[in-house]
């Protein structure tokens, strides 16, 4: 039982991306609605049942380790956590423990998540521009996410920037958040618009779509773009700028899917198991995980069968002008 675990397309699953909550302190417009109704807190699995959940997948396999949300950092405990995964690391079993974070608490965070074993994180930042900031996150400071990455920086981290490409937002600044990146030397990653969330009768992410073959396009009237073969198993496909020579990464599950090399299944925090973002089926490993104590294998039987039913690929569809394949559920459910 501790063979690895193979999708039914012959894919390794070894990349596990577990929301640790589903609250926020900011309200991006694309990813939750400004007035959420949040998960009562007796509903969240326990910081420790989180251990046992990962822990199990980490025996099956997998070996990166990706902590989101909402935002994973305003989870009472959390530290707790992570240096508990820090054993993970120092066996060898995982070879990477990571987050996504919208930066606002990593002023608090960065020392602490280095010594648990942590060598980069994901910052979301979709504009340098304060007012535009505090537009699209409704809550958030943009001051406070800056000296998060400052802090970030100064405890050893390395930080990749992700921004989502939204059309008549942040298209004008595409140049001044490259260059900002490039004197930081950070990695940046740009990602289409996703149709997940909102009243999927009333509320299109038509008008926000900005297609990064748009983006690419952009870069080519600017710079020397060389693509790069890097192959993470994710999803982002990779270019070179050689006048500034940082990596730019491009997420497109519209304009360019990523299926065929999907490795990674998302954990929500009530334990509904997402083996694809964007489809709807899920199987919930809560009750193999709480109704056996004292033995891990009925925990490791429902985890295959969940991986048994993975699909081969997304249904997201901008084309012709609609919009298919729209998830009801928000990104902050299953933590993007």
């Amino acid at each position: 039982m501790t063979a690895p675990l193979i999708d039914p397309f012959a894919r390794a699953i070894t990349y596990l991306r577990v929301s640790v909550t589903d609250r926020c302190d900011f309200r991006c417009v694309y990813c939750m609605s400004e007035n959420m109704t949040f998960l009562p807190k007796k509903e969240l699995l326990t910081l420790e049942e989180l251990d046992r959940m990962c822990s199990t997948f980490i025996g099956l396999g997998v070996q990166k380790l990706r902590i989101t949300g909402g935002e994973p950092l305003v989870r009472r405990g959390i530290m707790g956590f992570f240096r508990s995964m820090t054993r993970h690391l120092d066996s060898g079993a995982l070879k990477e423990l990571t987050l996504t974070t919208n930066g606002s608490q990593l002023h608090k965070f960065a020392d602490d998540l280095y010594a648990a074993g942590v060598r980069r994180v994901n910052v979301s930042l979709d504009t340098l521009d304060e007012a535009k900031f505090a537009d699209i996150t409704r809550w958030g400071r943009l001051k406070q996410v800056l000296n998060g990455i400052d802090a970030a920086q100064k405890a050893g981290l390395r930080v990749k920037i992700n921004a989502v490409a939204v059309k008549g937002f942040n298209e004008d600044e595409l140049p001044g958040i490259t260059e900002w990146c490039a004197a930081r030397d950070m990695d940046l990653t740009w990602i289409e618009v996703m149709p997940m969330g909102g009243d999927i009768e009333t509320d299109s992410r038509l008008g926000q779509y900005w297609s990064l073959k748009d983006v690419m396009a952009t870069y080519g009237e600017s710079y020397t773009v060389t693509e790069l073969p890097d192959n993470t198993g994710g999803p982002a496909r990779y270019v070179r700028l050689e006048e500034t020579g940082q990596k730019i990464g491009f997420i497109t599950p519209l304009s360019h899917n990523f299926c065929e090399s999907c490795n990674r299944v998302r954990l929500t925090c009530t334990g509904e198991l997402f083996m694809c973002l964007g489809q709807e089926d899920n199987a919930s490993l809560r009750d193999a995980l709480r109704e056996h104590q004292d033995t891990e294998e009925p925990l490791r039987q429902a985890i295959r069968a969940a991986i048994e039913h993975k699909p081969k690929g997304h249904d997201f569809d901008y084309s012709r002008q609609k919009q298919d394949g729209q998830m009801s559920r928000h990104m902050s459910h299953t933590g993007g």
